[in-house]
């Protein structure tokens, strides 16, 4: 998109019709929109209300058609197997048309929906291409997933079909997926349970397969393969549920049309990657970051996406990012900063980069949390790349506010996503709704209508949609997060709202006092709580794991931290406590279970969440903060 940034912005806020029209061009359609927003129904939108079209179609019929059938479109690297499986747009098309015509003839059509519950093989990324062809709806459950969170997402969703696999991998362990399936299918109700189970067999571990299962093998190869159904643009294309839930699951929606566009606009604009490029998001198919960016976003845009069943480090070490770029000339890489963070922990030299060609790479971008300054001036002088701080949420299905590497390079703050992109309207809040001046924390909202790609409502539960996110400031979406815009415009996330902590009576951010803790040479990362405390309320406590091979006694660098916090925040932080900690209680995507952390602090009750990657990691963090278990 030609213009600089700020260009494009203010045609994307004055014209936001013929901004959105314009972009739509990107995209294959049916049936053309002539209108961008039909908002008559606000807060509830429909972007490109008279459009039709077909997600897979754009994602990989088009790209053969259009003389990328021998480009590799997927490449599955699995760290655990040491194999490399690829596939071509034409061989994607071939086996995503034959699931889709095995799924037809098991019932699926459109507007059904389909849970998947798959590992990180390239199977997983098939079957929700399948569902687009179909015009059925998807929903992906993070693979591994307790019985009882499947259960209540198969209950919500009330899917026609399972799409599973026997077992997914982890670092020197393999996870049975089919007796969680089948345990989570003995919970729901007969009248909504789905009538098939498909099951990708995986060498690993060969599941035992009852009268509903069908091999998933099996299906394809005697399958009829099918084309894809016309769809209208304002039709869901899947529900995503939000992790952590409790209770009733929230299922957030993605249309197809707005998603299209905004994914090929954000790819060209934000990522700045080109058609025939190999993009590579180190996430998973179960979150969002895996739907946009390792399937719909890349495919859309006629780039190489890679698939990596891995982690950062162990698997086998820290340098297995490195590879990973190297082996599949990946250009842009999106990982999280806890990635980040894990390999600086272990290799804070980059002695693992020293044999290795990275000559392709090109951009480094994080988000998922927010990244401390220090991860992202490490990550920079390592690698000798632009690294990108940008922010979205699973609501916004792209990134809100980024650095837009297609438009223009600006420059880099460390702390700060950049600004907002195109098409997002965001303001900061006071409690009162009242606009607060640059530099202030608080409420970050966005001036309704959201752009396209945004979620336009939560399954089945328009009521809970408008309670959640649209009624505290009326006219705005809530995001939930808490930040400041500074006097250039650059926006800086700084917590959750709940993370704001009220230590006699200050206002303060815990984002801006981990970020002086991760100054510190001798920290890895850490995470900063707010405990109750009966005389200011609250009070700051830090949580921090050292780097590897760090000598200083805990007590030095404790004192150290204690010291820094005071000197570069003030003595109105409060903070007098610094524990070191071997793990931090994170979920399987990088975020810090900081809630769950204080109520262990607190000696409060809690659950363990569904969404935690070490459960163990609790335990010592309880004998940490409370003291050995008694009786």
């Amino acid at each position: 998109m030609s213009g600089s940034y700020a260009e494009v912005r203010r045609r994307s806020m004055e014209d936001p019709e013929g901004f959105w029209l314009d972009a739509a061009d990107a995209i294959d359609w049916v049936s053309p929109p002539t209108r961008a927003l039909d908002d008559s129904a606000a807060p509830f939108q429909r972007w490109y209300p008279d459009g039709q079209l077909n997600t897979c179609h754009n994602a990989v019929d088009r790209h053969v058609e259009g003389g990328r059938a021998d480009q590799l479109a997927l490449v599955h690297d699995s760290a655990y197997t040491g194999a490399v499986t690829t596939y071509t747009y034409a061989q994607l098309q071939d086996a995503v048309a034959s699931l889709a015509g095995g799924l037809r003839s098991r019932g699926v059509g459109r507007g059904d929906r389909v849970v998947i519950y798959m590992p990180m093989i390239p199977e997983a990324v098939i079957a929700m291409l399948a569902c687009a062809r179909l015009g059925a709806v998807h929903s992906v459950v993070f693979g591994g997933f307790a019985a009882k969170e499947l259960a209540s997402r198969i209950a919500d969703a009330q899917p026609v079909a399972v799409i599973s696999a026997s077992c997914g991998l982890e670092p020197n362990r393999v996870v049975a997926y089919k007796p969680l399936l089948d345990a989570a299918l003995a919970m729901v109700d007969p009248a909504v349970r789905p009538t098939v189970s498909v099951v990708k067999q995986r060498p690993q571990q060969v599941a035992d397969m009852g009268p509903t299962d069908v091999d998933y093998d099996e299906l394809v190869a005697g399958a009829d393969p099918v084309g894809c159904v016309t769809v209208d643009a304002t039709d869901p294309l899947y529900v995503l549920y939000t992790s952590g839930t409790t209770g009733t699951p929230k299922g957030v929606v993605r249309d197809n049309g707005g998603h299209a566009v905004a994914l090929a606009w954000s790819m060209a604009n934000v990522y700045g990657v080109r058609p025939g490029e190999v993009y590579w998001a180190a996430s998973d198919v179960g979150w969002v970051v895996g739907h946009s960016y390792i399937c719909y976003g890349p495919l859309i845009h006629g780039c190489t996406t890679v698939m990596y069943e891995g982690k950062p480090v162990g698997t086998p070490d820290a340098g297995a990012f490195w590879r990973v770029i190297a082996d599949h000339g990946v250009a842009v890489l999106f990982t999280a900063p806890t990635a980040m963070r894990a390999i600086k922990r272990v290799d804070p030299d980059g002695t693992l980069l020293a044999d290795v060609d990275l000559g392709g790479f090109r951009t480094l971008f994080l988000a998922g949390e927010r990244c401390d300054p220090d991860t992202l001036e490490w990550s920079a002088a390592t690698l000798g790349v632009p690294v990108i701080d940008h922010w979205w949420q699973t609501e916004t299905g792209y990134p809100i506010s980024a650095n837009p590497m297609g438009i223009e390079h600006l420059p880099v703050k460390a702390g700060s996503a950049t600004v907002p992109m195109p098409g997002w309207d965001v303001r900061i809040l006071d409690d009162a709704g009242e606009e607060v001046p640059a530099g202030t924390i608080g409420n970050v909202v966005v001036k309704l209508p959201l752009p396209p790609g945004a979620f336009p409502t939560l399954w089945n539960d328009e009521e809970r949609y408008v309670e959640s996110y649209m009624s505290r400031f009326p006219g705005y979406y809530l995001t939930g997060d808490a930040g400041l815009v500074d006097p250039d415009g650059y926006l800086s996330i700084m917590s959750r709202i709940d993370d704001i902590i009220n230590v006699a009576g200050h206002r303060l951010s815990t984002g801006a006092m981990e970020e002086v803790l991760s100054g510190h040479p001798a920290v890895a990362e850490c995470a900063v709580i707010g405990v109750a405390d009966a005389t200011k309320g609250e009070v700051p406590v830090g949580l921090v794991v050292l780097k590897v091979g760090v000598d200083t006694p805990d007590d030095t660098i404790t004192i150290e931290l204690v010291r820094k916090v005071r000197d570069e925040i003030g003595p109105v932080a409060a903070f007098k406590q610094a524990i070191i900690v071997d793990g931090l209680p994170k979920t399987r995507s990088g975020k810090v279970l900081r809630r769950t952390a204080k109520a262990i602090a607190e000696g409060a009750e809690y659950t363990v969440p569904s969404t935690i990657e070490d459960p163990d990691v609790l335990e010592a963090l309880r004998t940490r903060l409370r003291g050995p278990a008694t009786g």
